[in-house]
């Protein structure tokens, strides 16, 4: 069965539902970014870990003013299957947040009550084209197989996010689904993207927010930094409810 994504609606609270629609978005590309953001006015009452190793969710993450630490988690992405995407993100999100904690030295909500809480970031996306779920291509016929279904046609972009305290063991997420829309997409541009490579090695097989992207980009629902990868107004609502838990 192909999957409705209004069926998602069960899924979220209208709060969760941050969505917007933009006319021809001048979505920003994402930035290599340090790990550590220059200034946050949270850092002295606690600590965030990122659980990833992507450019574009460090660079979120920063921009949004806190200081973390990056931890990658090393689990069989495509071990872990489920039918639904919005399962299957939750579910790859848990795993990460699952092998980070057996590789940190002190533990889950073993700390001190006085020490500041830490928090753990953990997400997961996949894109929908056409009722399939289309993660990182694994090959150039796949890639390519991807981008053609996008032309003239419309996707969902479907994230999880999940705050984990560390401090006591209590668990927070939610989910986040911008809609892309495109224009007619040439081969001739498919080609030279699948050639290059760079721009295929991402959830869905294609940068959405890199420049050369932009001009087939018909309309967007919901914010780039949604299709980047780590939704700002999802990941500050889950921060706050799970700082929440310690005062």
């Amino acid at each position: 069965d192909t999957w409705n994504p209004r069926k998602q609606q069960d899924y979220l609270t209208a709060s969760d539902q941050s969505l917007r629609t933009v006319q021809n978005p001048q979505l920003s590309s994402a930035r290599e970014e340090p790990d550590m953001a220059s200034s946050s006015n949270n850092s002295p009452s606690f600590k965030i870990i990122l659980g990833s190793s992507s450019p574009a969710r460090r660079a979120i993450l920063s921009d949004m003013g806190y200081e973390f630490a990056t931890m990658s988690a090393d689990i069989d992405e495509r071990a872990i299957r489920r039918e639904k995407p919005e399962e299957l993100v939750k579910a790859l999100a848990e795993a990460k947040a699952d092998a980070i904690k057996l590789n940190l030295v002190d533990g889950c909500a073993d700390r001190d009550i006085r020490d500041p809480p830490t928090l753990l970031i953990t997400s997961d996306q996949v894109v929908v084209s056409k009722g399939v779920i289309r993660e990182r291509p694994r090959s150039m016929e796949e890639a390519r197989e991807f981008i053609k279904a996008y032309s003239g046609d419309r996707a969902l972009a479907v994230n999880y996010v999940l705050l984990t305290n560390l401090s006591t063991g209590a668990t927070k997420g939610g989910w986040d689904i911008p809609e892309i829309c495109f224009h007619h997409i040439p081969v001739e541009f498919i080609e030279e993207v699948v050639k290059e490579g760079d721009m295929t090695c991402v959830a869905g097989g294609l940068k959405l927010t890199h420049p050369s992207v932009l001009p087939f980009i018909k309309e967007l629902v919901g914010t780039a930094d949604g299709v980047r990868g780590l939704p700002r107004e999802l990941t500050e609502k889950l921060i706050r409810e799970s700082l929440e838990v310690n005062s």
